[in-house]
């Protein structure tokens, strides 16, 4: 792993942070926290895949591998087209390779990365949330999420498009957030959202309907645990099907004990530390982690 701030990226991730200390010391305090949330995951029975990364291409954000490619349970694996351009050389097929390996199926990659070279990006499940359940797809619009892009995500997965702006307070401005993700978490019976976000109050009342419609409980969060990653969590299965909600201690300190109350009715709350990778990375529990839907390879 050779994480460390990632320069390209920072010009519009307003979450990034520099620490005064070296990228070697960035670097060894980012691997133990990634080892440490592995092992957290496992002990409570999810399945987790790591693939091992290499020094060369430089990639400090290979990471938060949800941003470049999707795996779905049709056997299709989608890979997108990334703002930063040191982010599209962690695009590589040795993963695919490791989960077929793992006796997962693939049966199609579909390939957007050619809209880069109009400046058009889609940054995967970093852009776009899906409700599996409900075949619908949420996006906040940003200079990592093209509409036309998502449009055409929607049409290939036969989901139905949620489209909004989502902001948040830069210096006294109001600025596009990078990522859908670290404002809006996707489970099976709620979402956790900063609704504050959302400035025009229309398409606020949109997203909170369609949620609605769909039987979600809605936890609004503020802009503050926003920035404290509470909005950056994803829902797992653990152990005999357990449901799992997933994310740092940063957010789940900020949760008020109502909202934890919430999320416990539906399901076992498990954070870990990952205050370096959030620091500098300018991402958080969910980023760290690529969901396999792919099915399994018939015997």
């Amino acid at each position: 792993m050779a994480f460390r701030m990632n320069e390209q990226t920072a010009v519009n991730n307003y979450f990034q942070e520099k620490l005064e200390i070296t990228n070697a010391e960035i670097n060894r305090k980012a691997q133990y926290e990634f080892d440490t949330f592995v092992e957290v995951l496992r002990s409570h029975g999810v399945e987790v895949i790591v693939v091992e990364d290499t020094e060369e291409p430089d990639t400090p954000d290979s990471i938060f591998p949800n941003n470049w490619v999707s795996f779905h349970r049709s056997g299709t694996v989608a890979v997108y087209p990334m703002f930063a351009e040191n982010r599209r050389r962690e695009r590589s097929e040795s993963i695919f390779e490791v989960l077929e390996s793992k006796g997962f199926q693939i049966d199609t990659v579909l390939d957007y990365t050619s809209a880069e070279e109009q400046g058009l990006f889609l940054e995967g499940t970093g852009s776009i949330l899906k409700d599996r359940v409900n075949q619908k797809a949420y996006c906040a619009l940003s200079e990592r999420a093209h509409e036309e892009l998502f449009i055409e995500f929607c049409e290939d997965f036969d989901c139905f498009p949620v489209l909004f702006t989502a902001n948040q307070t830069v210096n006294g401005e109001r600025k596009p957030i990078y990522h859908t993700n670290v404002m809006m978490a996707m489970a099976e019976n709620f979402t956790v959202i900063c609704l504050d976000a959302i400035d025009d109050k229309k398409e606020r009342k949109n997203v909170v309907d369609h949620l609605k419609k769909d039987g979600k409980i809605v936890i609004p969060i503020t802009e503050t645990q926003m920035h404290a990653f509470a909005g950056n969590m994803l829902q797992v299965i653990g152990s005999n099907d357990k449901r799992l909600m997933v994310m740092s201690t940063q957010a789940y300190k900020s949760l008020r004990q109502d909202q934890i109350g919430m999320i416990d009715q539906y399901c076992e709350i498990v954070h870990s530390p990952l205050d370096t990778i959030e620091t500098c990375g300018g991402g958080s529990a969910r980023c760290m982690m690529a969901e396999v839907f792919l099915p399994k390879t018939q015997e």
